[in-house]
């Protein structure tokens, strides 16, 4: 396989997942218009999606350290769309909050398994490694295109047309991971991680996540609202705010693994979240079109460090490299839905801006965790070997640091 067509794959397959959590977000606007939930009903159900995806992917980033797992892909990719493919059926509120969990475990199960082989097939590039995020932050993107496209042609009964990507994402790893596993032979012994781990920074880098994820969710599921009320526009200027937030994303993740190519992952992250402060205010304040500029700007800020903090938590953790993808993508960045409800009840006392106006201050937190985190030494070479007998058989490689 011609060495970037791994990566190529992998990336394509990361779109075919996280557009069920683009999704989410973008079906609760026709949840509210359909079945007349209140701001802080609708958050539940990104709540719903976030919770269990938060407490599910450290989990599953922690197998994969010990056990080769690699049908996580393929059958994690099909859960995925499946929970959000029957969210739409049921007018129960209690069953739509299960089938979007459904959809989060799903998601939370593919990517610590992911961004370790991802990892390895870019060989330790941050170039590399920001494609493979880009498909994901592409899925984001496209997941309000899709949903206003399926639901809003036949209402919220044609959801199980959005399986679609997920069928097709289970399809495309099977190749990646059968060439990866060439690569091993089964008489090499089981790679043992080297390095020493710092915790300290590795928990000053999820606090910065964390706080980094309250303004990405609270935004995803409030900002089509928003955005209508600064516009004065309908269901179009608000499923329009949704995409340039997820699209903006797409260049943010591209911009800060060129950027890390000249200057450190800790510097490019601190002037990252410095910038977006502003972002946000002017997404919060700024009336009228200008609002889709900033919502460009914010989105930019928040993802140029999406996928250097992946490196970075692996490179603070070389002995629980799936641990660090876990607890990174999962427990770090689904956790700001737990804000999400809370911004709906504040919303529904208030108003929706004054709601917005916390979000200004998380990107400066972050910034303020970053400024005392060093720059962490990079791995060598990062080369194939199974972590146990018989592991080559099922295709699953073992990062091996050196």
């Amino acid at each position: 396989m011609p060495r970037n067509k791994p990566i190529i794959l992998l990336s394509v397959g990361h779109a075919c997942v996280d557009v069920y959590q683009g999704a989410v977000a973008s079906l609760v606007p026709f949840f509210v218009a359909e079945r007349a939930y209140t701001y802080a009903a609708a958050s539940g159900i990104v709540l719903a999606a976030s919770l269990l995806s938060s407490v599910a992917q450290p989990l599953f980033g922690a197998l994969t350290d010990r056990w080769a797992m690699p049908w996580l892909l393929w059958v994690s990719t099909i859960l995925g769309g499946l929970g959000i493919a029957l969210s739409g059926l049921s007018g129960s509120y209690a069953l739509t909050l299960a089938f979007v969990a459904v959809s989060g475990i799903g998601v939370a199960a593919y990517h610590p398994e992911s961004a370790r082989v991802a990892r390895l097939a870019s060989r330790g590039s941050h170039t590399a490694m920001g494609w493979f995020s880009l498909g994901g932050n592409i899925g984001f993107a496209v997941a309000p295109l899709m949903v206003t496209a399926v639901i809003a042609t036949g209402g919220l009964r044609l959801s199980p047309l959005l399986v679609v990507p997920a069928l097709a994402g289970s399809v495309l790893c099977l190749p990646v991971l059968r060439a990866l596993g060439k690569t091993a032979r089964p008489g090499h012994d089981t790679a043992v991680p080297k390095g020493t781990d710092d915790r300290a920074s590795f928990v000053k880098l999820s606090l910065a996540v964390v706080c980094r994820s309250v303004v990405f969710v609270g935004l995803s599921t409030f900002v089509s609202f928003h955005a209508r009320q600064q516009t004065d526009g309908g269901t179009a200027a608000g499923t329009a705010a949704l995409f340039v937030l997820y699209l903006g994303g797409a260049v943010g993740t591209v911009l800060g693994s060129r950027l890390a190519d000249r200057w450190s992952r800790v510097a490019v992250v601190r002037m990252a979240y410095l910038t977006t402060v502003a972002a946000v205010a002017g997404v919060v304040f700024v009336p009228g079109p200008a609002i889709y500029l900033f919502v460009a700007l914010t989105s930019m800020g928040l993802y140029v460090p999406f996928s250097l903090q992946v490196t970075l938590a692996q490179d603070y953790l070389p002995t629980r490299v799936g641990t660090a993808s876990g607890v990174t993508l999962g427990l770090t960045v689904s956790v700001g839905g737990l804000a999400s409800p809370v911004i709906g009840r504040l919303a529904d006392a208030t108003s929706l801006q004054t709601a917005l106006i916390p979000l200004i201050l998380m990107p400066a937190l972050s910034w303020l965790l970053f400024r005392t985190m060093p720059e962490p030494a990079a791995p060598k070479t990062l080369t194939a070997t199974p972590r146990t007998e018989g592991d080559a058989e099922a295709g699953q490689p073992a990062v091996q640091q050196g």
